[in-house]
């Protein structure tokens, strides 16, 4: 065996069980309690149609997708700073990235367990995000009276 076989082989090895990895990465209540938080934000921002569904089912791009509807370039743009910015406040979190935001037409924020989409009107039907992840549970949102606003 070389030297740099030797030098990059395991000297033990490490048994980890499939509950040790569920109990350590399970944090899907604060995956929720983002979302959540995410879609108030856009809906402060008078996004229209917010959708929330829970992914982590099906994909394991994420835990949560939300798609929200602006109206204009500028309303797009706002609704994904309104977003960073309640994020950022209340979880000391940025987005890991964010795409399309320069354009205003289609706005992507990756904060890794949740995946916001803000879209124009003809983006979201021709692109129809909730018809290709029709088999996620769609998440209902509190409403406003419900939450006393």
């Amino acid at each position: 065996m070389s030297d740099y076989s030797k030098a990059n082989s395991p000297s033990q090895s490490v048994v980890v069980s499939s509950s040790t990895i569920n109990t350590a990465f399970d944090n899907s209540g604060a995956g929720q309690e983002l979302a959540l938080t995410i879609a108030q934000a856009a809906e402060d921002r008078k996004a229209g149609d917010i959708v929330l569904l829970q992914v982590s089912e099906v994909s394991y791009l994420a835990d949560y997708f939300i798609m929200a509807t602006g109206y204009s370039r500028v309303q797009v743009r706002a609704i994904a700073g309104a977003i960073e910015d309640e994020i950022e406040q209340k979880f000391h979190r940025l987005p890991l990235r964010t795409e399309g935001k320069a354009e205003g037409t289609w706005v992507l924020q990756d904060y890794g367990e949740v995946m916001v989409h803000i879209m124009m009107p003809k983006e979201r039907e021709f692109y129809s995000l909730e018809a290709f992840w029709g088999h996620a549970e769609r998440i209902e949102l509190p409403t406003s009276e419900v939450r006393g606003d």
